[in-house]
């Protein structure tokens, strides 16, 4: 698929059936997801999601470091799968993201991200989770997400 191809696609949340992520699904109508990791989710057997991606040359910074920027836009990422049954199929934005970066991750480590939701009424989600670099934590993350009509 091209970075075009999805694009506004209707794709959406499409099962991996082979490779590294056989039993995984991706997003596939987010070409920026696509591009940026792309990122991978699953259903976990206590009912939580884990989202997770491979960690390549290009996620890397000058230093040889996964940039700080990969982190964030996979924990903005995670937080709505963190989210997914509050969401209950609808669409949101992510109001504010905070982040405690707490170790480097390096090439071809497995990024993961966990999470729960801490609060959720009307509009409006609270969330936390934890990014993990082959089970070493590197990032710490607090999100608000807003719930948004899927027409806006």
């Amino acid at each position: 698929m091209s970075e075009n191809e999805a694009v506004g696609g209707s794709g959406g949340l499409a099962p991996v059936t082979e490779g590294e992520w056989a039993g995984w699904s991706t997003w596939q109508s987010d070409a920026f997801e696509q591009r940026a990791g792309p990122f991978y989710e699953r259903q976990e057997d206590n009912g939580g999601y884990v989202s997770a991606f491979r960690a390549e040359p290009r996620h890397m910074n000058g230093a040889g470091f996964m940039h700080g920027g990969c982190l964030m836009t996979f924990a903005d990422s995670a937080i709505f799968a963190i989210a997914r049954k509050e969401l209950a199929g609808g669409h949101g934005v992510t109001l504010n993201m905070t982040s405690d970066f707490l170790d480097p991750a390096r090439v071809g480590q497995l990024m993961e991200a966990r999470g729960r939701v801490v609060r959720a009424g009307g509009k409006t989600i609270f969330a936390e989770g934890l990014i993990t670099a082959d089970g070493q934590p590197v990032l710490r993350f607090n999100g608000i997400i807003r719930k948004v009509r899927g027409d806006r």
